[in-house]
């Protein structure tokens, strides 16, 4: 009997070509389908929430996968963190319904993305924000960032690689706060364009340091013209911090 596991998961982005699969380099995902197939023998799929970019990180990455093997799901956790990298873990492994998929059942998702906003760049963190070295406004930010919350298209920041259907998505909150030279700012949503977070970023910081108008950034918003907005910031700097579904009925193992 096929069972569909659910893993809850972390991992450091730095080393890998992202989360989807790829014929060049290492990724999140096929780590992990290596991982299962020394498990149980078997060759799956395992399908993320998030396709997260290259360099991109994660606290709260979902993911899911079918297997016939009867192990519990702890130790289906404890057997995949003895496989896996050292900057790849499994935090939670439960069994759902077959019917879940992990990227079309979320419901919503958090990010966050770190900045080091001092004149001295960064050594220890360098991997995991974006250094910008210009005295830049928080209230201007937060100002600015208030235009993206509710439903909006957002095509003047996505990607020219895209090729999804709708460009609408809804924001429920959109936030900065300062943390000594951090800057962080977490957005949440129920759907994200590819390298919207890291475009919205981007655009944001050009409206901390006065290059950008807080009407000027309305303008591009409502503009759908990617060629309007700022830069796409690094993927160092993106974390993917929580998937949202709703509540999912137990499962009764067999």
């Amino acid at each position: 009997m096929t069972r569909n596991l659910k893993l809850t998961l972390e991992y450091e982005g730095t080393n890998y070509l992202g989360w989807q699969r790829q014929p060049q380099g290492l990724t999140i995902q096929e780590a992990l389908e290596t991982a299962v197939r020394e498990i149980t023998g078997e060759t799956v799929q395992v399908i993320g929430a998030s396709r997260t970019d290259a360099g991109v990180h994660a606290r709260g990455q979902a993911a899911n996968f079918a297997t016939a093997s009867p192990l519990p799901p702890e130790r289906f956790r404890g057997a995949l963190n003895a496989l896996l990298p050292r900057d790849i873990a499994v935090l939670e492994c439960v069994e759902v319904p077959e019917s879940f998929n992990a990227r079309f059942a979320a419901k919503g998702k958090l990010y966050e993305y770190t900045i080091w906003n001092q004149r001295v760049r960064p050594a220890l963190q360098r991997d995991f924000c974006w250094h910008v070295r210009w005295e830049t406004d928080l209230d201007r930010l937060q100002e600015a960032s208030a235009m993206v919350v509710g439903e909006h298209d957002f095509s003047a920041f996505r990607s020219a690689n895209s090729d999804i259907e709708t460009t609408v998505r809804t924001m429920f909150r959109a936030e900065w706060r300062r943390e000594g030279p951090r800057l962080l700012f977490q957005i949440e949503g129920n759907g994200f364009l590819y390298n919207m977070v890291r475009a919205v970023t981007g655009t944001l910081i050009d409206v901390g340091r006065g290059k950008i108008s807080l009407d000027g950034f309305r303008r591009i918003l409502e503009s759908k013209d990617r060629a309007l907005a700022g830069r796409t910031a690094p993927a160092q700097g993106l974390c993917l911090v929580r998937v949202d579904y709703d509540p999912l009925p137990s499962v009764t193992p067999q």
